[in-house]
């Protein structure tokens, strides 16, 4: 049973035994379509995410991962259920980088800081701050198309970065790149969540992909979507992709993701 929810103080809620959670999902339902010929989505999703942790959200195409990401956004509502995010609205990094290519990798990035409220003295010295942070620094004045798809990313994070959340989603960020560039990344973004302590919930299908990044993996049926199994990723960081124990568990979850497309028919 999920303990029930307190809330002690502004922005921090805890359940009952103390420990605090960044994302609380309480048996969420979504579906979409005409009331009476509605097609449900997702179906009684039940999960918390901790203060700082690395959580990776699997499943087939199509299962309502990247929905899920939605309502915990704020960008749509659930049908029934509740979705709580104490510290404030979470950012959001999608596939597609999403820069504005009329302004510069810089300005990308001070567009979220002006949203966000900085002043305009000190946004600069911020982005060019995260630009650094994302191992891009000296690009402040480069233009999006004198960008590699690997440094837009890194623009990407930076800009989502800037946005101050404690909780950052995001939504199969790196599926586009060629596999060198996305290890690399994988690398990065392990490196800025041990230092900045985010919380981190990221979609994929890419089921080595979660077992590198994630400390939790937790794997959604195919539609109408529904937590079915999860598992803690007990290897020291950093991990490679191509490590033995990274590709032992990967055979594990790829076994059991399988089960569930051959049950829904889905392939």
């Amino acid at each position: 049973m999920t303990p029930a929810l307190t809330t002690r103080t502004p922005g921090e809620t805890v359940v009952d035994d103390g420990v605090p959670v960044a994302v609380r999902i309480d048996h969420v339902h979504k579906s979409f379509g005409r009331a009476g010929a509605d097609r449900p989505v997702l179906e009684d999703i039940t999960l918390d995410v901790r203060p700082g942790e690395f959580v990776c959200l699997l499943g087939a195409s199509g299962c309502g991962k990247s929905t899920l990401l939605n309502l915990i956004a704020g960008l749509d509502r659930p049908g029934a259920g509740s979705i709580e995010v104490p510290g404030g609205r979470p950012a959001l990094m999608f596939q597609e980088h999403a820069l504005f290519p009329w302004l510069t990798a810089g300005r990308n990035i001070e567009l979220a800081l002006r949203l966000r409220g900085v002043p305009r003295a000190e946004r600069r010295t911020e982005a060019e701050r995260l630009l650094d942070l994302v191992r891009l620094g000296g690009s402040y004045g480069k233009r999006v198309h004198e960008l590699s798809g690997g440094m837009r990313q890194r623009v990407a994070l930076a800009r989502a970065l800037a946005q101050d959340s404690r909780v950052l989603l995001m939504d199969e960020p790196f599926a586009a790149l060629d596999a060198i560039t996305r290890d690399v990344l994988h690398h990065e973004l392990t490196r800025i969540w041990s230092e900045t302590s985010l919380s981190v919930l990221f979609v994929t299908h890419n089921v080595r992909e979660a077992v590198r990044l994630g400390q939790r993996v937790v794997l959604l049926s195919s539609r109408p979507g529904r937590v079915v199994r999860e598992w803690e990723v007990d290897i020291p960081q950093p991990r490679r992709i191509e490590d033995a124990a990274v590709a032992e568990l990967s055979v594990e979850i790829t076994e059991e993701l399988r089960g569930e497309i051959r049950r829904h028919g889905r392939h």
